[in-house]
């Protein structure tokens, strides 16, 4: 069972990874983390597309990697 875990553990954080680096970076540079945030927090721009759901399956692997570590260190 341990051995199961740990190994969808790995599989999990290399998804994870993966759908990180495919996401496209919101700002660039200085200039646009400065304005970034504000745009961000009163911009009326949701994601759409491939961003989206990109977005999403982010949130489903960083559940599951967490549930998974929890798992791995009770056994």
């Amino acid at each position: 069972m341990h051995a199961l875990l740990l190994t969808l553990l790995v599989i999990v954080s290399l998804a994870l990874i993966v759908v990180v680096l495919l996401q496209s970076g919101k700002s660039a540079g200085l200039s646009g983390a400065i304005s970034g945030g504000a745009e961000q927090l009163f911009g009326k721009q949701k994601a759409r597309g491939i961003d989206l759901v990109l977005h999403r399956i982010t949130i489903v692997l960083a559940v599951l990697f967490f549930i998974l570590a929890i798992a791995v260190t009770k056994l």
